[in-house]
């Protein structure tokens, strides 16, 4: 694992990078700078919440791979770098965060070091696999389904797929071919479990990761922004249940080599 000295510190890069399949898990993290832990009053329960716990260990299964440890609310690394910093309640989904209500400006400057410090690690590293021709970025989320309570009963599964394939801003000309054949390989994956539903944009179609690759990468960047529903775990408690998790990794497992043969495809 390589790790980034000074404010990146936070950004890890694991594997050699050599070949065109690569993975993210941006919002995974839960560590805070100490200033920022000081100035925060929003339960540790309740963030962790709304943090994507365990997607880390999902996309572990990709050899090259980002590993990013600070929480989403220090600095949203999937947001646009306007909105990046969750600085008053309705910057996220009204949680009262801050001991003083509001961010101070000196803390929303040095969370948005963290977020540059990130890209501009990023940046040359996928320089570097563009140069090669065609890549995928696996942008490895997870979303809560129980919105309304620990007692009460999940969101219908037909608009909550196990995994939202979120491909809102890819050339599907281009890469069509590969999403269809991506999902079709999840779907038919033998799991302990039973198959992975997966389906394309029903609640999430990826966001600023995926704007800045497309945009950056245009006709060879391809970022599929995979939400895993978190039956792999209870939202509300926080209990993890490893069998579901691992039901996760192999179905995402099993997709691999179809990606590998639509990009050679494309090359």
């Amino acid at each position: 694992m390589t790790t980034l000295g000074g404010t990146s510190d936070a950004v890890a890069f694991v594997g050699d990078w050599s070949g065109p399949v690569v993975a993210t898990s941006v919002h995974a993290g839960h560590e805070l700078r100490p200033d920022i832990a000081a100035a925060m009053v929003l339960d540790e329960t309740e963030r962790f919440r709304e943090e994507d716990p365990h997607t880390d260990r999902i996309a572990a299964v990709v050899p090259d791979r980002v590993v990013t440890t600070r929480s989403r609310f220090e600095a949203d690394l999937n947001r646009p770098r306007r909105e990046a910093v969750y600085r008053r309640p309705e910057d996220c989904w009204g949680l009262e965060v801050w001991r003083d209500g509001v961010l101070s400006d000196e803390l929303f400057e040095g969370s948005l070091e963290t977020y540059d410090a990130f890209y501009d690690a990023l940046a040359p590293r996928l320089d570097a696999l563009a140069e090669r021709g065609p890549f995928v970025l696996l942008d490895v989320h997870s979303y809560n389904h129980r919105r309304d309570g620990a007692d009460a009963p999940p969101a219908p599964a037909s608009d909550n797929p196990e995994v939202n394939v979120g491909t809102g801003s890819l050339d599907h000309d281009l890469f069509g071919p590969l999403v269809e054949r991506f999902m079709g390989d999840l779907r038919d994956a033998s799991l302990g479990c039973g198959p992975l539903d997966a389906r394309e944009n029903v609640a999430f179609e990826g966001r600023n990761l995926a704007w800045w690759v497309h945009d950056r990468y245009p006709r060879v960047g391809c970022v599929l922004a995979l939400e895993f529903k978190k039956t792999f775990m209870d939202e509300w408690s926080g209990e993890l249940d490893e069998e579901r998790l691992r039901n996760a990794q192999e179905g995402l497992a099993a997709a691999l080599p179809g990606l590998h043969e639509e990009l050679g495809r494309l090359r």
